[in-house]
């Protein structure tokens, strides 16, 4: 077995280990073996975190921007020297398959890389007035920035959470999962190794309530960002509220996807089979629903279901995996629950729906079709590897189905006609559509919801404009 690393908390550039401190352990979800114990922050550790994070702020907001983004691009490079490490402690500690986890860091690097050009990028603007007047748009960093980041991509939520705001010049602390500590540990330490201070990117566990409460309370955090549940956001965002902080909120989602009857099914299929079932479905974009058109239904099923048996699963670490374990035990006996609720009330399971063995947190590829709406499966994001497939009357149907859920995050469409994909982008109460395509993250393009899958946005311009807040000077 390849070792997992040591896990520390990284405050003020020093690294404390669980010495003195509560811990929890770190579970494998391939084996469901304890594979490491990640200790938890103190309250006299937070508040040394906030005090840090109000001095790393003062002296990073004023390095020059030419000296910030050459240090975020080395940080980048070191993470793309250590992928493969890195790697390594992703798969472990959260099952899915290694050239997946390989692909998410270097994903990462791309992100933090993009944002370091974003540096030289922020420009404000001088508004046209007579002569003897000037009036300037600034921006500015809005200053300290909280970030929590969810276990499904252990480097990405991180590094959203974190390269956004120290391009913009905040100082930022990070919170990983504890379900996940060492990815984004691991990405933190290549940031300080790289030059960023320590007291401008720490990194801190804990019961995850304790810390929200303790760093939200504190006027020293001035933003907070965060990657999860609608339920959890929800509460994010009222404490947030207490001290009209800034926030980013990046939630559930319940995706979409309108196949109409001219496209080649087939194609439509290799490339949506693949998407539902990456990171055994556990994405905040993972394509759901399958609103089919009838004519083409019972094909797009029959498919499906061929290809989603021939998916192998096994253990992340092993090569030719295709899909992993679940995170957790919670997750398999979720999508249990779900796919028992919504066979009882009508729905028809083409293939799985069952564990696979007695080791870990293995789930079979599970289809259902014909699914009724009220189903709970049909109105709470699965987050698993269950596809939901249901035939269409037609356009007008399908758009209403998309948008009768109270989720607006990632919503996907496959049709040929151009007057349609125009209508659809207008129509679908999405923040992000993709229309004959799986791909809705790009590093230049802004990543977020509408409704209750949040609000603000990551990646893109928009990720570091997000962290900065606009001043207007008026001079005579």
């Amino acid at each position: 077995m390849t070792d997992y690393p040591t896990l520390y908390l990284s405050i003020g550039g020093t690294n404390l280990s669980n010495e003195g401190r509560d811990a929890v352990n770190v579970i494998n979800p391939a084996t469901g073996e304890t594979i490491g114990s990640v200790p938890h922050a103190t309250a006299a550790d937070l508040d040394a975190a906030l005090d840090n994070a109000a001095k790393g702020f003062k002296s990073w907001r004023n390095t020059p921007a030419d000296k910030r983004a050459a240090t975020l691009n080395k940080a980048a490079a070191l993470i793309r020297e250590r992928a493969g490490e890195i790697a390594v402690s992703l798969t472990l500690e959260q099952g899915k398959p290694l050239a997946e986890a390989k692909g998410e860091i270097i994903y990462s690097a791309m992100l933090l890389e993009f944002y370091a050009g974003e540096i030289k990028r922020i420009y404000g603007r001088t508004l046209v007035r007579p002569e003897g007047q000037r009036v300037e748009v600034q921006y500015h960093p809005v200053g300290p920035v909280a970030g929590f980041a969810a276990w499904n991509f252990p480097a990405l939520n991180v590094m959203r959470k974190i390269g956004g705001a120290l391009a913009a010049g905040c100082s930022t602390i990070v919170k990983p999962s504890e379900e996940t500590p060492a990815t984004g540990l691991a990405l933190v330490q290549a940031l300080i190794d790289a030059g960023v201070p320590g007291d401008a990117v720490q990194c801190v566990f804990g019961v995850p309530d304790d810390v929200s409460r303790h760093l939200l309370a504190s006027p020293i955090i001035r933003k907070i960002t965060f990657t999860g549940s609608t339920a959890v956001g929800k509460h994010l965002a009222k404490l947030a509220a207490d001290d009209l902080k800034i926030a980013t909120m990046e939630l559930g989602g319940h995706g979409p996807v309108l196949v109409f009857d001219d496209v080649d099914i087939d194609k439509t299929l290799d490339t949506m089979v693949a998407a539902k079932y990456r990171n055994a479905g556990q994405v905040c974009v993972s394509p759901t629903r399958f609103l089919v058109h009838e004519s083409k239904f019972e094909q797009f099923r029959d498919g499906f279901i061929a290809r989603a048996e021939k998916i192998k699963v096994g253990n992340g670490m092993d090569e030719g995996t295709q899909m992993g374990p679940m995170a957790s035990e919670r997750g398999p006996d979720g999508i249990a629950r779900k796919i028992a609720d919504a066979v009882e009330k009508g729905a028809k399971l083409g293939t799985g729906g069952e564990r696979i063995g007695n080791q870990g947190y293995f789930y079979q590829p599970s289809v259902l079709s014909e699914v009724p709406t009220d189903a709970i499966i049909m109105n709470e994001e699965p987050f698993g590897p269950i596809a939901l497939i249901n035939p269409m009357a037609g356009e007008e149907a399908m758009i209403e189905e998309a948008n009768r859920l109270p989720y607006g995050l990632a919503a996907y469409a496959w049709t040929n006609d151009p007057a349609r994909r125009r209508r659809l982008a207008a129509e679908v109460e999405a923040g992000m559509l993709a229309i004959n395509s799986a791909g809705v993250s790009a590093v230049d393009a802004p990543f977020g919801g509408v409704k209750w899958s949040g609000y603000g946005s990551e990646d893109g311009r928009e990720g570091v404009m997000a962290c900065m807040v606009p001043k207007t000077v008026h001079e005579s």
